[in-house]
Order: C-alpha cells, then structure tokens, then sequence
C-alpha cells in the first residue's frame, strides 16, 4: 500500500492518511479482503505517532471502508469497495488525486485545479482527443473548442 503523508501539508496526517487509503479503494487498488498494515508499522514507515495511524484507522472504518479484528487486522471491508468500484467517475477522480499526489501537488492545489477545470472554456461535453502528429496535444490543448 502507497500512502505518503506531507507533514508540511496544511491537512492533518491522520485525514493524508484517511483520503489516500479511500482513494487507493475508489481505485481499486485496494480491494475487498486486502489487509492494510499494522498501526505501527505503518506509523514507523510513515514517520507518525501511532495514535496518528489509529485515528485515520477508526475514521475508515467508521465509513465503512474498512473493518478491523483482532488476530486479523484491518482490512478493505466488502460492500464499500464494491460500491466505490461501481462508478467509473469516482474511480477516474480517485486516480486522478492519486497521480496529482504522486507528482508532488498538494491538496489545495488540487482542488484548484479542479474548480478551475470545471469553470475553464476548455470544458466541453467531450473529452480531449490526442490528435497523432501533434506531440500528445489535445483538442483542448489545440484551442478547438465548442461553444
């Protein structure tokens, strides 16, 4: 499990935590039945007080994302990743917070970019089409927009 936590960040390391392992189930990388890492062990790789881990752990499975048993730990809970798999849109906007994440853009800055996207001319009802011969540029990217 990829989960990394800003402690620059403005959000508090337990929420890092809680929305990542969220969007790893929204994705689908995580699925029904996976067992997520102990407290303290994902305490210790995250650099983290363990109550820090606890507390992102207790917001998960109060959301039904995940339940924990003792002797089994915690793992992805059935009818939430069932659910959150089901719908295409919540999957592309789990994966793109994920790439956003891994490219160093904070929270903040993703929002942003999302507010600015829906407010841009640039938003069409189709989706960008990289044209062959144009370096990977999209219609968007082009200018050619509807309106």
């Amino acid at each position: 499990m990829r989960v990394a936590v800003d402690l620059a960040s403005g959000v508090p390391p337990y929420e890092q935590i809680r929305s990542q392992v969220t969007a790893l189930v929204a994705a689908a990388h995580l699925v029904p039945g996976d067992r997520l890492p102990t407290v303290r062990d994902l305490a210790a790789d995250l650099g983290v007080a363990v109550g820090t881990v606890q507390r992102a752990y207790r917001e998960l499975e109060a959301a039904g994302t995940v339940h924990s048993r003792r002797r089994v730990g915690t793992v992805v809970a059935e009818t939430v990743a069932t659910a959150a798999t089901a719908h295409p849109v919540r999957r592309a906007a789990a994966l793109f917070v994920q790439e956003a994440r891994a490219a160093g853009v904070g929270d903040a800055e993703i929002l942003d970019l999302v507010r600015g996207a829906l407010m841009s001319d640039l938003v069409t009802d189709e989706a960008p089409v990289a044209t062959p011969g144009t370096g990977g540029a999209t219609t968007a990217d082009r200018g050619s927009v509807r309106g």
